[in-house]
């Protein structure tokens, strides 16, 4: 499974950004997905996450519950996170994962930049 994240950039706190990831491959393996975050020396964290087929079970990480959102779209293979009332604290690299129906996320995206200006 191949995944591609995009739409990181430069907002101000307050504003709004949408990611997208897009999978490929063999996604009839893939169970759930999940967005994480990596802030400078901080340790990668869960963002949200949701079920890639039947019921769209999702979970969200404390500091972002309220304030994001998770959804898919599997005409599309794509998963997006929208992220409202971004602030300086969401800035991070977001990388979308994917996880089959054990284990850990062991399929990842190559990050996307996310940084929120005060």
């Amino acid at each position: 499974v191949q995944l591609q994240a995009s739409g990181g950039g430069l907002v101000q706190a307050g504003g709004s950004l949408r990611l997208s990831c897009t999978a490929s491959g063999r996604t009839f393996t893939v169970s759930r997905m999940y967005w994480f975050r990596q802030a400078p020396g901080k340790e990668r964290e869960i963002v949200a996450s949701i079920n890639w087929s039947g019921g769209s079970s999702t979970y969200y990480g404390d500091s972002v519950r309220g304030r994001f959102t998770i959804s898919r779209d599997n005409a599309k293979n794509t998963v997006y996170l929208q992220m409202n009332i971004l602030k300086p604290e969401d800035t991070a690299v977001y990388y979308c994962a994917a996880r089959g129906y054990t284990g850990s996320p062991e399929y990842w995206g190559q990050g996307t930049q996310v940084t929120v200006s005060s």
